[in-house]
């Protein structure tokens, strides 16, 4: 009989704590989104630039797209896809110390002005990777993204002390806040650019370095709540709306030598 309870008091706690589980509906949705590949820089929304320290020698930094792929990205290439291309810098300075140089997105302004595009990323972001190509200098590169509070955040990627191509993963940190209740502002985590800066007593000459393939993860419907859709609302477009009758209303009897506080039908 005591064996008969345990049994049906298991199978009930199993109903209890398993079904709600099965029955809930998953609320993320992971993608991987291309930010830039480098190979279509005519077709994209922003053009790179770059700018250095002090006492960067003349006429560098160098920026410039040449045709090459890492080889494990090799394989992704299909027939008719637009020549593989990467976007390379060379940076030269006049003395050691804390060089550095940032390569960043710009766009061009209705006043035909440059001015810094940051590259904004959709969803609640969990890394963004792309791959560097190092000349094996201790030179330390980083990436910069601006939170949804308007704070921008500097985190390490690596050391490039190594030769060749590397995939480089920077996780993103969950103290950085992606989504904030203020409704002016940013709205969610962008990309400003990235830093290189060398290591004081590292080599100053002939620093060259190569990007591609700049990518990041995300969940997509983490964001994503019931009434998503109406956000952005605009109440200037709404015609006959309360706000609107009642103050056309109080003129109408302002006009008309009436007390505003009565209606029209009162003796």
């Amino acid at each position: 009989m005591k064996q008969g309870v345990c049994v049906f008091i298991s199978l009930l706690l199993v109903g209890l704590f398993c079904v709600p589980v099965f029955g809930q509906a998953s609320v993320q949705s992971v993608e991987t989104i291309s930010i830039d590949k480098f190979d279509t820089a005519d077709e994209m929304d922003w053009t790179w630039t770059v700018q250095a320290s002090r006492f960067v020698t003349e006429g560098y930094p160098r920026m410039a797209y040449f045709e090459g792929i890492p080889n494990p990205l090799s394989y992704t290439v299909q027939e008719g896809d637009p020549t593989p291309m990467v976007l390379g810098v060379k940076a030269m300075y006049n003395r050691k110390g804390d060089n550095w140089f940032e390569l960043y997105p710009t766009y061009t302004n209705e006043d035909g002005e440059t001015a810094n595009y940051e590259i904004p990323l959709i969803g609640t972001v969990s890394q963004i990777d792309f791959w560097a190509w190092g000349a094996n200098y201790v030179y330390f590169l980083e990436i910069l993204v601006r939170d949804a509070e308007g704070r921008v955040h500097v985190l390490p990627a690596c050391n490039m002390g190594y030769e060749g191509w590397k995939n480089v993963v920077v996780k993103i940190p969950t103290y950085i806040r992606q989504r904030s209740r203020m409704r002016s502002g940013p709205e969610t985590l962008s990309f400003v650019g990235f830093r290189v800066r060398s290591e004081p007593n590292e080599y100053v000459d002939d620093f060259v370095i190569y990007f591609d393939n700049l990518k990041y993860t995300t969940s997509v419907l983490e964001s994503i709540y019931d009434g998503y859709d109406l956000r952005k609302a605009d109440f200037g477009e709404v015609e006959g709306s309360s706000g609107t009758q009642a103050a056309q209303t109080t003129q109408a009897r302002a006009n008309q030598g009436q007390p505003v506080g009565q209606g029209v039908d009162e003796k």
